[in-house]
């Protein structure tokens, strides 16, 4: 990525072209069916949370993209959270076109059961988010999807014996400029800055 501009104000700093700098972001596989035909994965990195009562979280994907139709059609889809495990499908699953492509087959993924939605769930992912579209947005070069998140289903091993989310055990991956990262260690939890010692 080489889109310096011009000098910068701050003589640490250097300015560059406006771009979508923000990293990492969440490197997910989101599945999806049309109302006939078999379901479909995308990988998607521009995915994030907007807000808490009720929970929701946005996606966007270019309309030409063959899922793009799908979900349109449905109102709804899954957000599956890639892991280590994952990460070579999510690439894959990002650069091969489902109009094309029976991406559960190929991948050797399997599709489980929504609790909410006719769209399947990807069993390997470690979380799932189902999702109902409440709004589109058209942006510019990508649609944005609103979503109510309508269930959530996590993978057993990483829920103790009193019911608690370890999300740590995910392996989690993250996307940064063209390339896949598993998260690393915890430096801190919400609060810690303020926390008495």
């Amino acid at each position: 990525m080489k889109k310096k501009t011009q000098d910068s104000p701050n003589k640490e700093k250097s300015v560059w072209q406006p771009t979508t700098a923000l990293a990492p972001v969440p490197a997910v596989m989101v599945t999806c069916q049309g109302k006939q035909g078999r379901p479909n994965i995308i990988t998607l990195a521009w995915v994030g949370t907007v807000n808490s009562e009720p929970p929701m979280l946005s996606i966007s994907i270019r309309p030409e993209r063959y899922s793009y139709g799908l979900i349109k059609e449905s109102g709804e889809f899954v957000v599956n959270l890639a892991d280590r495990q994952t990460a070579q499908a999510t690439d894959l699953c990002g650069v091969i076109s489902g109009r094309d492509h029976d991406k559960f087959h190929e991948t050797g993924l399997t599709a489980g059961r929504s609790q909410t939605l006719q769209a399947p769930i990807i069993i390997e992912c470690p979380i799932n988010i189902e999702c109902k579209i409440e709004q589109e947005i058209a942006l510019g070069s990508h649609n944005m999807f609103i979503a109510r998140i309508t269930a959530v289903q996590v993978t057993q091993k990483l829920i103790d014996k009193d019911d608690c989310l370890h999300i740590e055990n995910a392996s989690l991956v993250g996307f940064a400029h063209g390339h896949y990262y598993q998260l690393g260690r915890q430096i801190g939890q919400f609060g810690f800055s303020v926390k008495k010692k």
